[in-house]
């Protein structure tokens, strides 16, 4: 299945992040945490689709993507970066989910925020948000994705951590000793979604910790 909309708007999120807001097809469905292929609807552009993350609500009238894009070479997300209102993109069939197991530990690098923010969204929307917490690591400060919002959704709940030092923000990888100072339970379900070598070391750290293989969400 592919479906042609035009993007509605576009605007930063960070210094080379930007949300994209298409249109929404009549019966297009699926729920947070799943993606979709998209891809540019230019010669030469169409068939080179790459999977992303729906950020919108599963009820949203609109859809929205928040996408890095990475200009060392000419790729999609270059391209998808100069696009504005009124060019087209395709979508595809939806696929994947994080499978949502309940009030645990959310732990992103990077733009493996993405299949979270509309988890936490609809979380923070239905009034079932308490009992979740957000442990975030970025580079820098200016990384950060979505971060106002992150704080008006989870409050105390959320834990920032970068390789720079700043304000309010703690600072390393999401190692051991980190864990072990900002998670209290570790036989509740942990989601885990960032860059191959962190998902595998932050799932060893977490296994050493006490946590249930099975409670690991990826």
């Amino acid at each position: 299945m592919e479906k042609t909309v035009k993007i509605l708007m576009t605007g930063f999120v960070t210094h080379d992040v930007k949300r994209f807001i298409v249109e929404r097809p009549a019966g297009y469905a699926y729920r947070p945490g799943q993606a979709t292929k998209l891809s540019i609807n230019q010669p030469g552009w169409a068939d080179k689709g790459r999977p992303f993350t729906f950020t919108s609500l599963d009820d949203d009238l609109v859809l929205e993507f928040i996408i890095k894009a990475y200009f060392d070479h000419d790729g999609v997300t270059a391209r998808l970066h100069g696009l504005t209102a009124g060019d087209e993109v395709i979508l595809r069939d939806v696929w994947g989910t994080i499978a949502y197991q309940g009030p645990g530990v959310f732990i992103a690098g990077g733009t493996g925020i993405t299949p979270f923010i509309p988890i936490l969204r609809r979380l923070h929307a239905d009034g079932r948000i308490e009992g979740h917490q957000l442990i975030f690591a970025n580079k820098t400060a200016r990384d950060v994705i979505c971060r106002a919002e992150l704080e008006h959704i989870l409050g105390d709940g959320l834990v920032l951590t970068l390789e720079e030092p700043a304000d309010g923000c703690a600072t390393g990888l999401v190692d051991r000793d980190l864990l072990q100072a900002h998670v209290d339970d570790f036989s509740q379900p942990f989601y885990l979604c960032g860059p191959p070598p962190m998902v595998k070391a932050v799932t060893a750290a977490l296994r050493d910790l006490g946590a249930q293989p099975d409670a690991v969400v990826l």
